[in-house]
C-alpha cells in the first residue's frame, strides 16, 4: 500500500486497507493526481484513521466508517488544530476525508451522512499580484531589448507573449517541443496532473514565436525543445526568472512582477474586461472553480477603484 506504516497497520482492519489501496489507485488513474498529492492525501487519511482507532478503542473496519458521528469528526478536527496544524492544512485534511468517503459511497455504497457537514476553516488565501494592463504591455515591448543578443531578445519576447497572452505556467511553456509549431488558432497544453486544455492563440503571440523561431541559432525540430538557452539546452526556469527581475529594474515594476504574475495578469485582465469565471477556469486549467474564484477579489478591487473615481459623490 502506498502509504502503509506501522501506525496505520495498527489502526485499521484488512478490508479497510484494501479499500484504501483501491482509492489510491483511483486518485492516480482516474483523477490523475500527482505522486506528491496522493502522498499528501494518504498521509491525511492515515492521521485521521489513527485518531479514530484511538478514539473508539479498536481497529477501524468498514462498518465503523459508516457509523462515525459528526461529534467524532469534530473531535478529530479539534485535535489536529490544537496540535498546531495550519488552517490551509486542516482544510486539505477535511478535503481528503470527504474525497475518501465519497469514494466509499460511490464504489461500495458505504454512506456517512455527516461527512459533508464538517466545516472547513476559513483560510486567508494569498493571491499573486497582477500587473496592470499598462505594465503588462510595457513588459511585452521591453522584453525584446533586454539582451544584447538579438535571438535571445526574440526568445524572451516570445515567452512573455505566451505567459501573458495565453495564461501559461512557466513550466508549460518551457516543456514545449517543436512539434507544437506552427501555432494555429489554438494550442493544446498539458498542465498539472497531465490534464489537457485548448488555449486560443492571439496573432501577436504567433508572430512573436515565429520571429524567435526564424532567428534561433539552434534547430527547432519535432522532438527538440522550443525554447533554448544560450548553450543549446532546454531553457531553464531560473533564466526566465532572472529576465523578469531585469524587467522589474528596467521598468520600475514591483518585486511581485514574476513569470507567474504574467499568467495571473492574463486571468485578471480577462475578468475585468467581462470574461466569465467558467471560461477563465478552462483557459487556466484550474481543476476547481474555487481557485479561479479568487480572481473575483481582484475584480472587486478594480470595481471599487472605478467607483471611487467615477461616482459623483466621490468627487470633491
Amino acid at each position: 500500500m502506498p502509504s502503509s506504516s506501522k501506525t496505520l497497520d495498527q489502526a485499521i482492519a484488512i478490508e479497510c486497507k484494501e479499500v484504501i489501496v483501491s482509492w489510491s489507485n483511483w486518485l492516480e488513474n482516474q483523477r490523475r493526481f500527482s505522486s506528491n498529492t496522493r502522498t499528501a492525501y494518504l498521509h491525511d487519511l492515515e492521521v485521521f484513521l489513527a485518531f479514530l482507532s484511538k478514539h473508539i478503542g479498536q481497529l477501524i473496519g468498514l462498518n465503523d466508517l459508516e457509523n462515525i458521528t459528526l461529534t467524532d469528526f469534530r473531535s478529530f478536527i479539534t485535535e489536529i488544530q490544537m496540535k498546531g496544524l495550519s488552517k490551509s492544512s486542516t482544510a486539505r485534511t477535511i478535503s481528503t476525508i470527504r474525497n475518501f468517503f465519497h469514494y466509499l459511497d460511490r464504489e461500495l455504497a458505504i454512506t456517512n451522512s455527516h461527512v459533508d457537514r464538517i466545516k472547513s476553516p476559513r483560510t486567508n488565501h494569498s493571491l499573486t499580484k497582477a500587473l496592470n494592463i499598462s505594465d503588462a504591455k510595457k513588459s511585452l515591448e521591453a522584453s525584446k531589448t533586454l539582451s544584447k543578443i538579438r535571438w535571445v531578445g526574440a526568445r524572451d519576447s516570445a515567452l512573455i507573449h505566451l505567459l501573458y497572452g495565453c495564461g501559461l505556467r512557466i513550466s508549460e511553456a518551457l516543456q514545449m517541443n517543436g512539434d507544437i509549431l506552427p501555432f494555429s488558432e489554438t494550442i493544446k497544453i498539458t498542465g498539472k496532473g497531465s490534464k489537457e486544455r485548448l488555449v486560443p492563440v492571439l496573432p501577436s503571440v504567433r508572430d512573436a514565436v515565429e520571429n524567435y523561431r526564424a532567428i534561433c541559432p539552434f534547430q527547432i525540430k519535432y522532438e527538440t525543445p522550443l525554447f533554448y538557452g544560450v548553450r543549446g539546452n532546454r531553457l531553464n526556469p531560473g533564466v526566465v526568472q532572472r529576465m523578469m527581475r531585469s524587467l522589474q529594474a528596467a521598468l520600475g515594476l514591483p518585486s511581485t512582477a514574476t513569470p507567474h504574475a504574467l499568467r495571473h495578469s492574463f486571468g485578471t485582465h480577462l475578468l475585468i474586461n467581462g470574461g466569465d469565471l467558467r471560461t477563465i477556469q478552462e483557459l487556466l486549467g484550474h481543476s476547481s472553480l474555487s481557485t479561479t474564484q479568487r480572481y473575483t477579489d481582484v475584480d472587486t478591487a478594480h470595481l471599487l477603484e472605478v467607483h471611487q473615481k467615477a461616482h459623483p459623490r466621490a468627487q470633491k
